[in-house]
């Protein structure tokens, strides 16, 4: 009988310790000490409590109230901000209270991928050695001083709330040695010409590939090819399809952005993959802009750099060309509108390293684009050289580019590298090529009547081709049979 007793009491223990446990106001991972907050935009606030319980959220003088629904979820919006530097205090008031503290108003970002975007800080201890003529940056890993940078590292299993509400680190010390360098030099550079707080989300996962970062049921579609051809759905490749969007992207969703970084493709080059994965690539783009409830989230992507994929010893049997089919792939995401690609073709010290150095450039990069399109400098250059159109005179191709800049150039002053070009019979040849009136002339002596023209249609393609403000032209193909498509 006392047995009995002891067991019943211990069972209303329990039961009255987890009604206190699932009562009490729990937030999500990414709302904690140290955030920043997105300015001008609404900024939702999230969470858990006891069903019907009362919350009440506290931040820069708004109170916002609202009554947690029959399964415990709550959600209020901030009004828009203004970028502050003063750290403030969010109160979050239910059953129990919560002060999240040293919080700021500016611009967040996400960035994501796989390794070369995950390509950490601490990788920079020799970056003195590079050997291109772009200007390393000093030290940051020992001298970065700039409290008004904030980072959150998204890993897997590290996603589930924090009693203590950690998570954001400011970018200095031993918080800044894991993240991301593409994401930090894409702050550190924001900051200097916005001189608002940055906030970095860094979500990558290194050899992933594209299908775990989407939903899986996003993945039921099938591509529609030439000719009316339809193939098999996305979710043939599936390799885990959603893995790591359920555990790193879904739980930052609905969290305010100004727009997401990617860099990611390595994975899905080596399959030899091409217009699959353009139908993936803007599947991912499309699903999580619907997530976030913004079809006009900034999306700026890298095309991955040259590597000898040629070289790998498996069933696939890759040539030099797969990777130009890739990168194509990559750019017929422009035609989403609010997306926009860097190139970095001449960033590579050795095509045989597929994690290549210059990462501050790449995030240089990046934030030409974000300066110029996101936050309308457009005086500011964010792109090299783009193929227009190609105009056939007797023996030669002209060709017309957008994003000149100030001029058509090359990089060293030798003749323009990597064009070839064809006739009827498809055979494509070197070619010489010469800037007239910044357009670009393409000739071959074998070649009598050019119908196409092709730049940089090689894995080892790191051509001398640039705009003036030193960024390089990209890849194409004047016979893309892919581009009307999309």
């Amino acid at each position: 009988m006392c047995s009995k007793k002891l067991t019943f009491l211990f069972s209303s223990v329990l039961l009255l310790f987890t009604f206190n446990l699932f009562s009490q106001v729990t937030l999500p991972k990414i709302l904690g000490h140290n955030m920043v907050l997105q300015q001008q935009k609404e900024v939702p606030v999230w969470g858990t409590a006891g069903s019907g319980e009362k919350i009440v959220v506290t931040f820069a003088g708004q109170n916002k109230t609202t009554i947690a629904d029959n399964s415990g979820n709550w959600s209020v919006k901030l009004n828009p901000m203004i970028a502050s530097f003063t750290p403030r205090e969010m109160t979050i008031k239910g059953a129990n209270t919560i002060v999240l503290k040293n919080i700021l108003v500016g611009e967040v970002w996400l960035c994501s991928g796989q390794s070369n975007m995950e390509y950490a800080m601490r990788k920079y201890s020799k970056f003195e050695t590079a050997i291109k003529g772009y200007k390393p940056p000093e030290d940051d890993l020992n001298t970065a001083n700039n409290p008004n940078i904030r980072i959150f590292l998204d890993r897997r299993k590290y996603m589930d709330p924090s009693p203590e509400h950690i998570g954001w680190d400011t970018a200095i010390g031993r918080p800044l040695v894991d993240f991301s360098a593409v994401g930090y030099y894409f702050a550190k550079n924001l900051y200097a010409k916005l001189h608002v707080p940055i906030g970095m989300i860094s979500a990558a996962v290194p050899g992933s590939r594209i299908e775990p970062w989407m939903q899986a049921s996003k993945m039921e579609i099938a591509p529609k090819m030439q000719n009316g051809k339809i193939l098999d759905k996305l979710s043939a490749d599936d390799r885990d399809s959603g893995k790591f969007y359920d555990t790193m992207i879904q739980p930052l969703i609905p969290f305010t952005l100004k727009g997401i970084l990617w860099y990611q493709g390595e994975s899905n080059c080596f399959l030899n993959e091409n217009i699959r994965y353009a139908y993936k690539f803007k599947t991912l783009i499309e699903s999580w802009r619907n997530d976030w409830k913004n079809k006009k989230l900034p999306f700026y992507f890298v095309q991955i750099a040259p590597y000898n994929y040629s070289a790998a010893k498996d069933v696939r049997h890759h040539t030099t060309e797969n990777l130009p089919e890739f990168w194509e792939a990559q750019a017929l995401a422009l035609h989403l509108k609010n997306t926009n690609m860097i190139v970095i073709t001449d960033l590579v010290d050795s095509i045989v390293d597929l994690h290549p150095g210059y990462k501050w450039e790449v995030g240089r990069r990046l934030s030409l684009v974000a300066e110029n399109k996101a936050y309308g400098q457009k005086n500011v250059i964010c792109s090299g050289p783009v193929y227009q159109k190609i105009k056939i005179l007797h023996n030669a191709i002209e060709v017309t580019f957008s994003n000149v800049g100030s001029g058509l150039a090359s990089r060293d002053g030798q003749t323009l590298s990597w064009f070839s070009i064809a006739g009827a019979d498809g055979k494509f040849v070197a070619a010489k090529a010469e800037i007239v009136d910044n357009k670009v002339i393409v000739t071959a002596p074998d070649v009598q009547h050019p119908l196409s023209v092709r730049f940089g249609w090689n894995e080892a393609a790191q051509s001398n081709f640039i705009n003036k403000e030193g960024l390089p032209a990209t890849p194409f193909r004047s016979d893309n049979p892919w581009d009307k498509l999309f």
